[in-house]
């Protein structure tokens, strides 16, 4: 018998990353809505009851409302909106970032898919927060810039059609400048900080690609912070994750495209001992690892087939 799944906003740039992952799978039947009904309350109402997993791909509000129509008690959700990123009700779907998450996931009935900028964020804090390295009321600031997939459909016209109202021919901008940012809770609470961290979001004109970057004043830490102890915590938090790589040299630069097209997620330690300072990195696909990747992941625990079942490794 086939796992049944119906992804709910299935024609949005996350939702077709998605349909792509799972194209091809026999362990999967993928109910479909043809045009017409794709925004009808009683079609998508019936199939979000019919399937054994639903995957919202949509905004805050209408992930909110998908959820209230489903009355099926055995189906489970995958949120991949910011909805529920905080909810204690539901499974933060980050399967690498605490220890017996992968087991939780496993029997979740609603899961929270993480989102771009904190999948960066809490592979680097969450371990060194955990391990002691860093404390939790450490004044965190997080630099981080995407390709301009990430802001979904009107983004990618800006960027991309000249004639589109809000069409751009900058290679770079800087937002969320009143230091506002739907992440932060996220962030914050997932990473056991008592306060949230400064958030520098920018994008660049490359379609999808993530550096996230955490910056370090090691003689702030308490005790003696070496390099090695951060590497170290970090391989500790990961060893054996086939998805998250931890790096032992510092390469001479990085590019926005470091971990594009792929559902990985690297991660790198730049230190200057002498300075005492330090550059935590992340790269990630925006619509992999932060997106799709991780709701395919997520989706492959549920169903209880291997962890990267259709992934791009």
């Amino acid at each position: 018998m086939t796992t049944k799944i119906f992804i709910d906003g299935a024609v949005g740039t996350t939702g077709l990353e998605i349909r792509d992952r799972l194209s091809g799978r026999a362990d999967l039947t993928l109910i479909t809505l043809p045009e017409v009904q794709r925004k009808d309350a009683a079609a998508r109402a019936h199939a979000l009851n019919e399937a054994d997993i639903v995957i919202l791909c949509l905004p805050d509000d209408a992930a909110r409302e998908a959820v209230s129509l489903v009355e099926n008690p055995d189906t489970r959700i995958i949120d991949a909106s910011t909805a529920h990123r905080t909810d204690p009700a539901w499974i933060y779907g980050f399967p690498e970032l605490e220890p017996g998450r992968t087991a939780a996931l496993g029997s979740a009935k609603r899961v929270s898919n993480p989102g771009c900028y904190p999948t960066g964020f809490l592979a680097l804090v969450r371990p060194l927060v955990r391990a002691g390295l860093v404390p939790a009321s450490h004044p965190f600031s997080v630099n981080a810039t995407s390709g301009y997939s990430g802001g979904g459909k009107s983004m990618i016209a800006a960027f991309e059609d000249p004639a589109d109202p809000n069409a751009t021919d900058t290679a770079f901008r800087l937002y969320a400048l009143g230091l506002g940012h739907k992440h932060v809770p996220e962030m914050t609470v997932h990473a056991g900080l008592d306060h949230g961290p400064i958030f520098f979001p920018a994008v660049a004109r490359t379609y999808r690609g993530m550096l996230v970057e955490v910056p370090l004043h090691l003689h702030l830490l308490p005790g003696t912070v070496k390099a090695a102890d951060l590497r170290e915590a970090l391989h500790e938090a990961y060893r054996g994750r086939p998805l998250v790589r931890v790096h032992d040299t510092q390469p001479g630069f990085l590019t926005l495209e470091h971990a594009a097209d792929s559902d990985r997620l690297e991660l790198f330690v730049f230190t200057d001992e002498k300075a005492g300072q330090a550059r935590l990195v992340a790269a990630l696909d925006n619509l992999g690892k932060g997106a799709a990747g991780a709701a395919v992941q997520n989706l492959n625990l549920m169903a209880g087939v291997g962890e990267t079942e259709g992934l791009r490794l």
